[in-house]
């Protein structure tokens, strides 16, 4: 079943996130700290004070219940999926998005009316997208698992049935982040429906054989995606191993959730340090206030888990479906083609000037001009 859906979030939610913000007990920091040890406490207080007033919720609402939003019910999950027809098309091709952390399908909010309608962004109109963009379990406003979370490939087995229930029986998917996995299982697991796939990045490398068999560019891959783990990756052996402690202080402080989320926005995002050069202060505040509304932090951070359970061999998987990439420089790492053509059947490969990790929103013209250069050989096999 799939109805029509329009959240609305109570003014006692809105007052109560409002208190809490203004009840912030601040931590110290070190003098001239600024992001070298984490969130920037003194941005992070001039973001919580306009959090509390002068952010317009009801207005950011507004605008994201303009998109088309529904509520599906997939493999017994209440699923939350944005799906947006593109207007006079009857040849567009469906095009499945997969989001990642710490985001929903805010990621591809920007994009979605330049996929659906390109005609009207200076674009082909023959490039036309059917666009779908569903928040995985226990992201956004899809409903939180109560047992243990699908890892990657249980959701990209949930995105091939909710792909059929909204009529499509083949279609395009691409993603980022753990989405860029999503996608990749799909195209693994559903190589009949799946007519291409492009991805953002490869994901952090997994690889058991015999480093001596690769090329010395993906052994310098692998040593400088161990080196950023080590650097950078603290936050995800938290989401792996003590999910809860951490869930506890973040699903109570709204401060301490946008201290968690927007030092990564910063981190990840092409934005030179600056993270006010590539997001608003409102924009910013929507990502973190739909994880706020939605009580998500935690069911979100459990997903790592069983992301990390599964068995290498899965990873050993090379895509046989038509896969293109798109690295943008900002982005956490950056592999080799020799990489890429070890994990993938790839078809199309580049390296856009500008954008990082949230590339679809951060360049969001530039992720459009990439999905239809790469998608459209591929339109007639849909």
């Amino acid at each position: 079943m799939v109805e029509p859906f329009t959240p609305r979030a109570s003014a006692e939610a809105l007052q109560d996130l409002r208190a809490r913000l203004r009840a912030t007990r601040w931590p110290d920091a070190p003098e001239d700290a600024g992001w070298g040890l984490g969130v920037d406490v003194a941005y992070l207080r001039e973001l919580v004070e306009y959090w509390a007033d002068g952010f317009d919720w009801p207005a950011q609402e507004a605008a994201l219940n303009r998109l088309p939003r529904f509520r599906a019910t997939v493999g017994g999950r209440g699923i939350h999926v944005v799906h947006a027809r593109a207007a006079d098309r009857r040849d567009a091709l469906p095009l499945l998005l997969c989001h990642g952390w710490p985001d929903s399908f805010w990621r591809y909010t920007k994009v979605i009316p330049l996929l659906v309608d390109p005609g009207a962004h200076g674009a082909d109109p023959a490039d036309a997208f059917d666009v779908i963009v569903p928040d995985m379990p226990g992201y956004g406003y899809s409903d939180r698992p109560t047992g243990t979370p699908p890892d990657t490939i249980a959701v990209a087995g949930l995105w091939a049935e909710l792909m059929s229930a909204l009529g499509y029986e083949r279609f395009g998917a691409a993603g980022g982040d753990i989405g860029s996995g999503v996608s990749r299982y799909l195209a693994l697991d559903h190589p009949e429906r799946v007519v291409a796939v492009h991805r953002m990045d490869a994901g952090l490398p997994v690889f058991t054989g015999d480093r001596a068999e690769l090329a010395p560019e993906e052994r310098a891959f692998l040593d400088s995606a161990a080196a950023w783990g080590a650097a950078e990756g603290a936050y995800a052996a938290m989401h792996r191993t003590k999910p809860q402690t951490a869930a506890a202080g973040l699903n109570d402080s709204p401060a301490g959730l946008a201290a968690w989320i927007v030092e990564k926005l910063r981190s990840w995002s092409d934005c030179g340090g600056d993270l006010e050069s590539v997001y608003t202060k409102d924009e910013i505040l929507t990502n973190v206030t739909i994880y706020w509304l939605t009580g998500t932090i935690g069911s979100a951070m459990r997903m790592y888990g069983v992301n990390g359970a599964i068995p290498p061999g899965q990873h050993a998987r090379r895509v046989e479906v038509p896969s293109g990439f798109s690295l943008f420089p900002g982005d956490l790492v950056r592999p080799p083609r020799a990489w890429l053509d070890r994990i993938a059947n790839v078809t199309y490969a580049t390296e856009p000037p500008r954008g990082g990790h949230f590339a679809p929103f951060e360049q969001p013209e530039s992720y459009a001009r990439e999905l239809r250069e790469f998608f459209r050989p591929y339109r007639t096999r849909a």
